[in-house]
């Protein structure tokens, strides 16, 4: 039952553009009967399916979505080259979907001065918050969701320049949240081609 409810919530994911594991998880028992979902499988597990998955499923269509995604990250991470951006989350691991956003962080100790960035630049951006979870404590950081900068919004998370020594933890695997710059995201390209 957990190999079962492991690929159906990474098809749920692929297809259905549902990016929180957990909710992937529940909605897969759900759909199975699963009474007992003490035994769920972990995020790795499923982020693991979800690789094979896109390997089978949508090979051709996956190697282009995530080519297009990681060249709209590559020139929005120029763009916000002054906050020394960096790519995170499923454009950069690699399971991204079709309904995936690129997700960012951002380094400086005035969010106001990433708003005023945007704003000279006639960026337009949603102001939101979201809950990051650092080794011994869990935080809420502000986040900017970059709407007209191409095909897929990006999320640019703000964080206090103290923080580039301490990333925060992953939600797949709770270890240190993989992060790549520019010059790392250009070679991952270059190595595609």
């Amino acid at each position: 039952m957990r190999e079962r409810i492991t690929q159906l919530a990474a098809r749920l994911m692929a297809e259905g553009g549902i990016d929180d594991f957990a909710l992937a998880k529940r909605k897969a028992a759900r759909q199975l009967g699963a009474a007992d979902t003490r035994h769920l499988p972990n995020n790795s597990e499923i982020e693991q399916a979800l690789h094979d998955y896109h390997a089978l499923y949508q090979h051709d269509e996956q190697r282009d979505r995530l080519r297009a995604l990681r060249e709209q990250a590559v020139r929005v991470m120029r763009e916000l080259a002054p906050f020394d951006p960096h790519l995170t989350g499923s454009v950069l691991a690699g399971t991204a979907t079709r309904y995936s956003d690129i997700n960012l962080m951002l380094f400086t100790d005035s969010p106001k001065e990433v708003e005023m960035f945007l704003l000279n630049r006639k960026l337009p951006f949603k102001p939101s918050e979201k809950r990051y979870r650092f080794s011994n404590s869990v935080r809420p950081v502000p986040v900017l969701t970059l709407t007209g900068s191409g095909d897929a919004n990006v999320n640019a998370a703000i964080f206090s320049t103290a923080d580039r020594k301490c990333a925060p933890l992953s939600p797949v695997d709770g270890r240190a949240m993989d992060k790549a710059r520019v010059a790392q995201v250009e070679s991952i390209l270059a190595s595609d081609t």
